[in-house]
């Protein structure tokens, strides 16, 4: 079976970690005149979200402050937007994220694609809470008003959560390329709902099996394939989860 990439985080949780330390040092850091950027910046960046929501909550119950409002007070420019960044929970980052890209005139699809398309099943249904939650409205009917085609149809998939995260079953992954190669090359136009239904199905670790066998019944990459088969966002959208099927790592970077 091949191998599957897993993530291994360069932010970690603190050890020794208090809530309180952190939370009185951070109001000391941003009391009276004068803010100490340094004092934010070595506490913020050496803990995890996670520890970080509980110096939020802290400093709410010890102080009666709101701490994202204390930084937006204090902090500007590019500084403020990475602090709040990284104590803000990461499902309701990226929903904020989501959010701007939709509202408004016009819709910025290249943010909707590096979150929705890198993003596990279990990823994916954090986002949609938290979208619900804070915009009081589903995720998929606000997406669904901004895009369109095959390119929403997929996305729609996505959203509404069928990718499998954990089933991975090789006996079947040269039965699937054989069908993307059949819905693709093997025809005149493309088939776009066998794609649309294979890369927002199957795992991440299946899909990379299935892009394996497909060099194998192809001579092509998929990547080549997706590429002389389809254009605009859908082709920007599914080079977007082979990448990250591939290695996200990379996908980031790029």
């Amino acid at each position: 079976m091949a191998k599957y990439y897993t993530p291994q985080p360069t932010v970690t949780p603190a050890s020794g970690f208090s809530a309180a330390d952190d939370g009185m040092a951070l109001r000391a850091a941003m009391k009276g005149f004068g803010t100490d950027e340094q004092a934010i910046i070595d506490i913020l960046t050496k803990r995890s979200n996670i520890q970080r929501q509980q110096i939020a909550k802290f400093f709410t119950e010890e102080y009666g402050r709101d701490l994202i409002e204390d930084l937006k007070s204090e902090l500007g420019g590019h500084f403020e937007d990475v602090i709040l960044a990284l104590v803000i929970p990461p499902a309701d980052y990226l929903c904020k994220q989501l959010h701007k890209a939709m509202e408004g005139m016009g819709t910025d699809e290249h943010t909707l694609i590096e979150i929705l398309c890198s993003k596990s099943n279990k990823e994916i249904k954090e986002i949609v809470d938290a979208y619900e939650r804070l915009y009081d409205r589903p995720l998929a009917e606000h997406m669904c008003s901004e895009t369109s085609g095959d390119f929403r149809r997929l996305l729609t998939l996505i959203v509404t959560g069928v990718r499998n995260d954990y089933a991975v079953d090789p006996s079947r992954a040269k039965e699937l390329a054989e069908q993307l190669h059949a819905a693709g090359e093997l025809k005149v136009g493309t088939d776009e709902e066998v794609f649309n239904r294979i890369l927002a199905h199957e795992s991440f670790p299946q899909l990379k099996l299935i892009f394996e066998e497909y060099k194998n019944v192809s001579g092509r990459t998929i990547e080549q394939a997706l590429q002389a088969e389809l254009s605009g966002e859908l082709l920007e959208a599914m080079l977007a989860i082979v990448e990250c099927v591939q290695s996200p790592p990379e996908f980031f970077a790029k």
